[in-house]
This record gives C-alpha cells, structure tokens and sequence, in this order.
C-alpha cells in the first residue's frame, strides 16, 4: 500500500469573498450630505403639492384666529397695536402645530416611515431636511398672515426688522418643533401629545417675538430691542446643535 501526500492544491471554487456585514454608504462629503437634504425636502414639498393637506390647513386655520382675534379685541383695546404683536406670534405658534403634526405623522400614516430611515442617508440629513420643507410652509403661511394683520388691525408689520425677527423665530419654532415631532410620531396621540411637549419650550420664542415687535411698532432704536434678536439667535443655534446631535438617538431602536 503507497501512501501519497495529502493534496495541497486549492478546491475548485469560485471566486474567494469575504463575508464582511454590510454597511451603508453615507460617505461623501458636505456636498452629498447637502444633496440628501435636498432629497428629503424636496420629497415633502412634492408630497405636499400633490396632496395640499397641509399648507391649506395652516393658512385656513391662521387667516381665521386672526379675523377672530380682531372681531374680539375690536371691541375693548383702545389701539390695535397693542395687541397685533400677540395676535400674530399666538397664531403662528399654534397654526404651526397643524403642520408639525404632519412632519413625521404623514410618513406613519402612509407607512413610509421604516423605508426612510432604512433609506442609505445620515438620520440628521432626514431632520435637515424636514426641517427645510416645514420652514417653506411656515413662511408660505405667514405670507398670508401678514398682511390679514395689516388689513383686520391696521398695523404694518412690513417692517425689515419685524420680518427678519419672523424668520429666526420660525427657524427656532421649526427646529425643535421637528425634534418634538420625531419624539411623538409613534405615539397614538401624537396630535395631542406634540403641543403639550413643545409649547412649553417655545416660551422663550414667544416672549422674544412678541418683545421684539412690539419695540419695533413703538418705534424704538435697535440698541432697545437688539436683546430680543440676540434671544431669537441663541435660541435657533443652541437647539439646532441639541438637535443635530441627538436625532440619531430618537431612532436609535427603529
């Protein structure tokens, strides 16, 4: 009996793999970070502009508080300026709820919500994103609701200081508002659920705003209202950073 050396020629095989976990590739830059927040904004505004759920809603809701609102103090304030400025902030904070509901709500509604977050993209390009599309509604709304105030209270709020005041205060409103409604979009009342958490937060917003407008209408010098736009600005970068660091967390067992 001869004995031959075992073989030490490889199998016939095909081609040699490793077997390595798959990853997604969310590498590539600001550049590709930015044009994944495009996609997500633009996905919501084309939602929207199919739908018209919405937007239509927020205006609806907005043209009428302010035209109840000025029916009501019609009848007992001496001057209409002394409470256009809460007017206009009290209706922009709770029109804005209608479409934060909405933000993730409609992506739970339609059952889209686990392919998004499955989608290859940062889960912080997904709140950079939304944030984008709710920020369109917002000021698309409050095109409305401008000059509704000019027209019920007699106040001209086109004023470049009370116009850029609306815009850090709604990138503040919008910024945590998305965070409170990433927080609350599985929930059963998430309707109920988002005012009650996000309302309180936005004090500091509303008494800014309100501040800020109100010192405008007076006719006061920027060095007496400049407070409030530094408020406003605190506010939107401290939130947006809290939020940038912590989305990934909301989804973290998603």
């Amino acid at each position: 009996m001869t004995l031959t050396a075992p073989s030490h020629n490889p199998p016939l095989s095909g081609p040699q793999t490793d077997l390595q976990p798959a990853s997604m590739r969310t590498e590539g830059g600001w550049r590709a970070y930015l044009r994944k927040v495009a996609a997500i904004a633009a996905k919501d505004l084309r939602a929207e502009a199919r739908a018209k759920e919405n937007l239509s809603a927020m205006i609806a809701f907005s043209v009428l508080a302010v035209v109840v609102f000025g029916l009501a103090f019609d009848l007992r304030v001496p001057r209409a300026d002394m409470v256009a400025p809460g007017v206009l902030w009290v209706v922009l904070l709770f029109a804005g709820v209608l479409g934060l509901n909405r933000v993730f709500g409609a992506e739970v509604d339609r059952g889209s919500l686990s392919a998004l977050l499955l989608a290859p993209v940062d889960r912080s390009a997904i709140y950079f994103g939304k944030v984008i599309a709710q920020m369109a509604f917002m000021l698309a709304m409050e095109a409305f609701v401008v000059p509704i105030v000019l027209v019920i209270f007699d106040v001209n709020l086109f004023s470049p200081w009370i116009l850029a005041g609306l815009l850090l205060g709604t990138l503040g409103y919008v910024s945590v508002g998305t965070l409170f409604a990433a927080l609350t979009a599985s929930t059963r009342a998430r309707e109920t659920m988002l005012p009650i958490l996000l309302l309180p937060v936005m004090v500091p917003i509303f008494v800014a705003g309100v501040g800020l407008t109100a010192n405008i209408l007076d006719g006061r010098e920027f060095t007496e209202f400049g407070r409030w736009f530094l408020i406003l600005a605190v506010y939107d970068l401290v939130f947006i950073t809290i939020a940038f660091l912590i989305f990934d967390l909301i989804w973290e067992d998603a």
